[in-house]
């Protein structure tokens, strides 16, 4: 890639977050009360730095077992050895760490872990060539199209036109809380928001295959933008065929997708027009740069999956400038301090887009102090 190097990492650390969410995040197959996150801060012998992080949003303890993971398994396999690429890290792991992950039987964990590792590595990388990310990958930082996403069930269209009044252009509704519900709140938001604005619905795996075909039709009268994880994302892909064959909209998967196979086998599949692998949750910027290529490359959209914190938010940003097409960033439209706290300065908004700067590697740091005065006791 574009002008980054090798190093040899002295220091791996990983903490554990949590803070209120107020209002919690509601989707159908839980409730999240409060909002956790794992920061990865990596160091080479030089003192450059960078930092990463890991999904944890499910289930509710998981942060602190992800953070346990990155500091007391897989820390002590990368710290004092040299890499001649950010990328080696992440494969080094892999690795190393299989038997273990077929002992544990913990896929996601360690893939998460990993990936917050990795994510890390890259900032560190790029840093300490003087690039923004998305130029280290090959690509150059610009101004990214961004929507507002999680949007709750109860009123909806108020948390819509509020997002919408700070200059976002796309907005992505929860839906799986029974057919009256979902249809009143998708037909209250394409009125507040008209004809024109991009409208999306998230099932989060909802809905049976044939629940899904019988709500398609009923979806039509709202031109959704795309339906996302109407069904269980392990859904054989010859049903994600039929139902895309019967839908009006777009189809979108891919952030409980975990393996380059994976998403090489959906990405040919015609089943999806919307793809969203997730660089906290599998793959890291390595993974989820290579992919997301691979999807625009196909004619499809590769939009980002995030619903976390601030560090993995710019890193993805920075994977969609470099990778190009005309994806947009999921942006949470819930308060959540660790998505601002640990991203500072926090992007502008402009034009529906976030505006990327020309800063090192991600081009934020996290103000820790402010995030310690925020978090609630692990």
């Amino acid at each position: 890639m574009a002008g980054v190097g090798g190093f040899r990492l002295a220091r791996i650390e990983a903490a554990a977050y949590r803070v209120p969410a107020d209002p919690p995040v509601r989707t159908a197959f839980g409730t999240m009360h409060d909002r956790p996150g794992v920061v990865v801060r990596v160091e080479d012998e030089a003192g450059n730095h960078g930092w990463g992080e890991v999904f944890c949003n499910w289930p509710p303890p998981g942060a602190e077992h992800r953070a346990r993971l990155v500091s007391d398994v897989l820390a002590p396999l990368a710290r004092d050895r040299d890499f001649d690429h950010p990328a080696a890290v992440g494969q080094w792991l892999e690795q190393r760490t299989r038997v273990l992950v077929l002992q544990c039987d913990e896929p996601g964990p360690f893939a998460q872990a990993i990936a917050g590792i990795d994510g890390a590595c890259w900032d560190l990388a790029a840093r300490k060539a003087r690039l923004p990310l998305a130029d280290a990958l090959g690509g150059a930082v610009r101004a990214v199209p961004a929507y507002a996403s999680g949007i709750n069930p109860d009123r909806p269209e108020r948390m819509a036109a509020a997002k919408r009044a700070e200059g976002y252009g796309g907005f992505k509704l929860k839906v799986g809380f029974g057919r009256d519900r979902d249809l009143a709140n998708l037909a209250t938001m394409r009125v507040e928001l008209g004809p024109a604005a991009r409208l999306m619905a998230d099932a989060n795996q909802a809905w049976s295959v044939a629940d899904t075909a019988a709500m398609l039709p009923e979806l039509a009268a709202f031109g959704l933008h795309w339906l996302e994880e109407p069904v269980m994302a392990d859904t054989g892909l010859d049903d994600w065929r039929r139902l895309a064959e019967a839908a009006p909209m777009r189809l979108a998967a891919g952030e409980n997708m975990r393996s380059r196979a994976e998403f090489a086998a959906a990405i040919a599949s015609g089943a999806f027009g919307v793809v969203q692998p997730d660089a906290i949750k599998w793959g890291g910027v390595t993974g989820c740069a290579a992919v997301g290529r691979e999807i625009v490359a196909a004619g499809l959209d590769y939009c980002p999956h995030f619903l976390s914190g601030g560090i993995g938010l710019m890193a993805s940003a920075h994977i969609l400038a470099a990778v190009g097409g005309p994806g947009m960033l999921e942006v949470d439209a819930n308060e959540n301090p660790l998505r601002t706290l640990l991203a500072q300065p926090f992007p502008a908004l402009a034009d529906g887009a976030f505006v990327l700067t020309d800063a090192p590697g991600i081009g934020v740091e996290p103000d820790l102090p402010a995030l310690e005065r925020s978090r609630r006791p692990l």
